[in-house]
């Protein structure tokens, strides 16, 4: 993709991380950076934030400059979103976000009316301020979504990811890999794999 960032090929998803104990978040956390693994995965929404606030105390405290932190924002509406803003970087307890991504991106409809209530807006000015240095959107079951996102953004170098289911029954059936993918290596982003 066009970040030109090298990223170990498996991250450590967070959801878990907020509901399983303390000592096991921290466990998990450890082990992964033990085993290599520098990409890590979240969203305000896992645990009701308890997730973010597990990797703010475990992580970025001793970490923060080696590794790269995603998170992600289900947010409807650009005041929703500019408030998880806040709060993933005081949880997260970093100025700064790796890459932040518009979380879990429905249907068509749900694409329009995320952008006509001023979601895209924020994300710009996040990038623009350095809150963010990169951003992306996702989501799990609806190819129609993504095409609708890419087609609505199609005169800009806004979105610099794409995340998206990609495993081996994915082509037999409403197919991420076929509709989407010649879509993001024509334009240079960056794929991510669910």
């Amino acid at each position: 993709g066009r970040t030109n960032e090298a990223v170990t090929m498996l991250g450590v998803g967070g959801y878990h991380i907020g509901w399983t104990t303390e000592r096991d978040a921290e466990a998990v956390i450890e082990a992964a950076l033990a085993g290599g693994v520098r990409f890590f995965d979240l969203a305000e929404s896992y645990a009701d934030g308890e997730s973010e606030s597990r990797y703010g105390r475990f992580l970025t405290p001793k970490y923060r400059d080696q590794v790269f932190l995603m998170t992600k924002t289900t947010g409807k509406d650009s005041k929703t979103v500019e408030r998880h803003l806040d709060e993933s970087l005081k949880r997260l307890n970093t100025d700064y976000l790796d890459l932040w991504q518009i979380h879990s991106i429905g249907s068509p409809e749900d694409v329009d009316a995320r952008i006509e209530n001023g979601v895209l807006d924020v994300f710009e000015r996040a990038k623009a301020s350095g809150k963010v240095r990169f951003i992306g959107f996702t989501g799990h079951r609806n190819p129609a979504a993504h095409k609708r996102m890419l087609e609505r953004t199609m005169d800009s170098d806004l979105f610099d990811t794409c995340q998206m289911p990609v495993n081996v029954l994915d082509p037999s059936y409403h197919s991420f890999i076929e509709q989407v993918t010649p879509t993001l290596q024509q334009r240079k982003i960056g794929l991510l794999a669910m």
